[in-house]
């Protein structure tokens, strides 16, 4: 239960996971497509980097397909950091860094870039320029996941009471979903998913296709 503002500390760290399997609609679907497109795209020994990697899962899954490959997860908590870097410790292909966004992304080789429910947690103002970044210093896709709004209000409202249902029918009760929801006001700012696509073809990404939806989550791939 989370306490005054969202933040991804130790406490978010430590039960990471099993929110994600909880909160995020068709989550093992989500994370397999994204595994699935990146891979597709990813040439022999290429380099992935995932933009907000939390604990690194969406890297592992692509990784354990794709020995051959290399790389990169950027990450501003610190806890959470410090849990993908424990997770790869083994393993010399990855690297994860203590990174924000909003200085833009390495400048380095990058194939595929995954930017996966990270671009939500970041400052509106900031977000072409992250985008903006990604799209000037890689060559590659960029794959987006994001929550999104409804196109309207009526529409909007029946997608959140949808997931609402879904998060109960995962175990959670209704006080814990309002103490969430009111600890990410302010913290978590979607996006329309026509907003998404607009600010994707803004950066200079020429052909943005949706490859997933689930009612107010949608996930993107985008080609410069």
């Amino acid at each position: 239960m989370p306490v005054g503002k969202w933040e991804f500390d130790e406490t978010v760290t430590a039960v990471f996971d099993d929110m994600l399997a909880r909160s995020i609609p068709e989550f093992k679907t989500m994370r397999a497509a994204v595994s699935d497109i990146a891979c597709e795209f990813l040439p022999n020994g290429g380099v992935v980097l995932d933009a907000g990697c939390s604990r690194g899962g969406a890297l592992a899954a692509v990784i354990a397909r794709r020995p051959d490959c290399t790389a990169v997860g950027l990450e501003i908590s610190e806890p959470m950091r410090q849990s993908a870097a424990d997770r790869f410790k083994h393993d010399s292909n990855v690297t994860i860094l203590r990174w924000d966004l909003r200085n833009g992304i390495p400048d380095q080789r990058v194939d595929v870039t995954l930017a996966v429910l990270t671009l939500q947690f970041t400052p509106i103002e900031y977000r072409q320029q992250i985008i903006g970044s990604i799209r000037e210093r890689t060559n590659g896709p960029l794959i987006l996941v994001e929550k999104v709004l409804g196109r309207g209000h009526q529409i909007d409202q029946k997608m959140v009471d949808l997931y609402y249902r879904m998060k109960r029918s995962h175990g959670y009760t209704q006080e814990q979903i309002d103490t969430k929801r009111h600890s990410l006001e302010g913290q978590l700012v979607p996006l329309t998913a026509a907003g998404n696509e607009t600010l994707l073809k803004d950066c200079g990404y020429q052909s943005v296709d949706c490859f997933w939806r689930w009612m107010n989550f949608a996930a993107w791939i985008a080609l410069p």
